[in-house]
């Protein structure tokens, strides 16, 4: 599929060009949601929340999220299947301005440490894992605050940003001057050489992305077009319409259409 891909991307180059669909979700795993949802609040920011399509009144719906303005970290109540290293999706990025600070603090509440803090283009960088096996980069980056990246595992990763491309739209660009990257909804998606072999991310830690589309009727046309399908058809949820896809190396992908 990735072949056919990039033909097509050869084919098309001069009209190679698409608006971004917006970045709308990360779901993770975690054995208690709300425990989750604290801790991502205490350690990254963000504001603790639940779904809620303007019917607060109506429904209850528990505490499972956590919004960064327009995004947000969605988190399933089960047990994880492993950690999102393996997988298609090796970690999420976080960029703050004290980085050795929060490393410390969620080396003491529970989550662990990757080896030592790196400068890299004059920023401070450190890996950690939270209590359930999200792998986090926490990076100082002035220029994107927050929630600020999706970093892929690949055999192929240049032709895996070439496939999110075609589906999702944006615009490969050497973030940094160094590494390649789209940039959907103020997020970075990148993706970087796999050193072993990689496994589904459904049921792991990273359990899978999220983006947005006004129509799926019309981004499943966008599908046919580039000979992919549905994992899930389209269906109402909570009054919107939700849908999953599959991306390379197995990455699980919803797209929601709002309501």
């Amino acid at each position: 599929m990735l072949k056919i891909l990039m033909a097509l991307f050869v084919i098309n180059a001069t009209n190679f060009a698409f608006s971004a669909l917006p970045y709308d979700h990360l779901h993770l795993t975690a054995t208690n949601a709300e425990e989750a949802v604290n801790w991502y609040a205490k350690h990254f920011g963000g504001t603790p929340g639940s779904f809620n399509r303007g019917d607060a009144d109506v429904v209850q719906y528990p505490i499972d999220r956590v919004f960064y303005n327009d995004l947000s970290v969605i988190f399933f109540e089960r047990e994880p299947t492993g950690g999102s290293v393996g997988t298609g999706v090796d970690h999420i990025g976080f960029s703050m301005a004290n980085v050795e600070e929060i490393a410390a603090n969620v080396l003491a509440d529970g989550g662990q440490q990757i080896g030592d803090f790196v400068e890299f283009s004059g920023m401070t960088i450190a890996f950690v894992v939270d209590p359930w096996g999200t792998k986090i980069e926490l990076i100082d980056d002035p220029d994107t605050r927050g929630l600020h990246h999706i970093h892929l595992s690949s055999p192929q990763p240049q032709e895996t940003l070439t496939w999110y491309q075609t589906i999702f739209g944006g615009e490969i660009v050497q973030w940094k001057g160094v590494l390649s990257a789209i940039n959907y909804s103020d997020v970075w998606l990148m993706a970087a050489q796999a050193s072993d072999s990689i496994v589904r991310t459904q049921g792991r830690a990273m359990d899978h992305l999220g983006w947005a589309s006004l129509n799926l009727d019309d981004f499943g046309e966008n599908l046919r077009l580039n000979d992919v399908e549905f994992s899930m058809e389209p269906l109402s949820f909570r009054g919107i319409r939700i849908s999953f896809i599959e991306g390379p190396d197995g990455v699980r992908i919803e797209v929601v259409e709002p309501d």
